[in-house]
């Protein structure tokens, strides 16, 4: 009873699975040119700015410093000018403040990453479903028919065997993209906690020499 239904759904063939794959992959696009947009509206140079407020630091100039940031639009100078907003508190107000900051930004960082990681992931076993389900309507139909019609059933092979391939076809960018900004992300964030660390340094200096 229960093969019986299972055979009725095989007889959908591959064909619906090929749709799922054209609509992940329209997605994974969105996705992806979503966070490209969004990266290219945070991208500054954390490195030059890091070098930058640590200059007016080491100088005693901390509104240098501040206004380093304020000029700034990346994700680094962000968190760091926030957590400031804190410094009446002291260091280790600040130290909070930042991490609080840093998770937030992060979260901000790897929005609908998860979808990419995990559609790279599974699209080439829904593409590997797509063919077994072609191959079993393949089958069945080679039992139903005549010698004459056994091409047409390899041909209905092959067929089945293009979901597989547009399977990985959907997974491989998915990945690649996963990856890079995966890596972005890791960047931004060590970015981040460096310039954070510069801060609290002066941050800590400055209430030694006060006491």
């Amino acid at each position: 009873m229960i093969v019986d239904h299972l055979l009725k759904v095989a007889q959908l063939g591959s064909t619906w699975v090929l749709y799922l794959l054209l609509g992940l992959s329209v997605l994974s696009i969105g996705v992806m040119v979503e966070r490209w947009l969004y990266f290219s509206s945070v991208r500054d140079r954390g490195r030059t700015l890091r070098a930058f407020v640590a200059a007016r630091l080491r100088d005693g100039d901390l509104a240098g410093a501040e206004r380093a940031l304020e000029a700034s639009r990346s994700i680094e100078a962000r968190v760091v000018k926030n957590a400031l907003g804190w410094r009446h508190g002291g260091a280790r107000a600040v130290s909070d403040a930042i991490d609080s900051e840093l998770a937030e930004a992060k979260h901000e960082l790897e929005r609908n990453l998860n979808f990419l990681g995990t559609l790279g992931n599974n699209a080439p076993f829904i593409g590997l479903f797509g063919t077994v389900l072609g191959i079993i309507r393949a089958f069945h139909d080679l039992a139903g028919s005549s010698l004459q019609g056994t091409s047409a059933v390899m041909s209905g092979i092959a067929e089945a065997l293009v979901a597989t391939g547009v399977g990985l076809l959907v997974a491989l960018p998915s990945v690649a993209v996963y990856n890079v900004l995966i890596r972005h992300v890791e960047t931004t964030t060590s970015g981040s906690e460096a310039v954070a660390r510069e801060i609290l340094a002066y941050l800590k200096t400055e209430k030694k020499e006060a006491a």
